[in-house]
């Protein structure tokens, strides 16, 4: 079991808060908009209660151990490619360097995690698969728009495969005097990341005027950027004493994790205007797919896994 008393206090703290988050959705549906659809209590119940399922889940994957929460990234991974790779443009040239990415380079890929191999998990993807991925394309002998069909599936594995990887990745993670602790490295970076994400919305549509980026993410503003950064940051900072960091390093590193976080948001859904949809899919009600939840945590996941690790191990 890899779940701990710090552990089990942060998701009670994060179930009341949500409880309280869910009775605020509920009045204002309720009274405001008197049980009517309205876009933006909508959206924002829909965000609780993606919450809700995420909380959920993770919870019971810490409880039952390491290997199933492995597992269960391993399942995220496997949907958010999928994601991409079906809106993504392919030809039938692609179907066997395809398959080799979600049947070999997917299960390799999380099992090197699950055996803690740090120096062939580090390189794998990047190295050793972006090499394989055009190899097996050109087998195929299909040139019609190759490089673009080449890199399009090599984004798909870095995204979806090599940059969530590093969320269970945390686990092995050796800390001087943080030993058996490392589960709490995975819900710092997942809390701080998704209140963000949730207070730049808030913070944006109570005192949002000027766009950030309109032609890429015209919900994002200056003042929801600032004023969920700053938010997340806050929050960061007070979970510093269940980190390795101390208050200050775990406010620095929640502020990376921030940024990150925002300009993979920003990446993702100009690849989505680019693909010429809005959602990624449409797995998770009102909120589309598995990437639209995960498109801030591909980005911070692999920075904060190596920040921590060079500095900390």
């Amino acid at each position: 079991m890899i779940i701990q008393r710090e552990a089990v206090l942060l998701f009670a703290g994060l179930a009341v808060v949500l409880a309280v988050a869910t009775a605020i959705g509920w009045t204002l549906k309720r009274f405001l908009a008197e049980g009517a659809p309205h876009p933006t209590i909508d959206n924002l119940n829909a965000r609780i209660n993606a919450w809700w399922v995420m909380v959920v889940v993770i919870g019971l994957g810490a409880a039952l151990g390491r290997t199933a929460l492995v597992v269960l990234f391993a399942l995220v991974s496997f949907f958010a490619l999928r994601e991409f790779l079906t809106l993504a443009p392919t030809r039938r040239g692609d179907h066997l360097a395809l398959s080799f990415a979600f049947f070999f380079v997917l299960p390799v890929q999380y099992y090197l995690v699950a055996i803690e191999w740090y120096g062939l998990f580090a390189i794998f993807v990047p190295v050793y698969v972006f090499l394989a991925l055009p190899i097996l394309a050109a087998l195929r002998s299909d040139i019609t728009r190759f490089l673009e069909r080449t890199a399009v599936v090599q984004w798909g594995v870095m995204i979806s495969v090599y940059c969530i990887s590093h969320v269970p990745a945390l686990l092995m993670l050796q800390i001087p005097r943080y030993e058996g602790r490392s589960l709490l490295l995975v819900l710092f970076l997942l809390a701080v990341v998704q209140a963000s994400d949730v207070l730049q919305y808030v913070c944006g549509k109570l005192f949002g005027r000027r766009k950030v980026a309109p032609q890429l993410s015209p919900s994002k503003t200056l003042a929801g950027l600032v004023g969920g950064a700053a938010s997340a940051i806050a929050l960061g900072a007070a979970l510093g004493r269940l980190t390795p960091f101390g208050v200050v390093g775990a406010a620095g590193i929640a502020a990376v994790i921030v940024a990150m976080g925002f300009l993979g948001g920003l990446v993702m859904s100009a690849i989505k205007r680019d693909l010429g949809v809005k959602d990624w899919g449409a797995m998770i009600e009102g909120h589309g797919g598995m990437l639209d939840r995960l498109d801030s945590v591909c980005f911070a996941a692999p920075v904060f896994f190596h920040l921590t690790r060079y500095f900390y191990t």
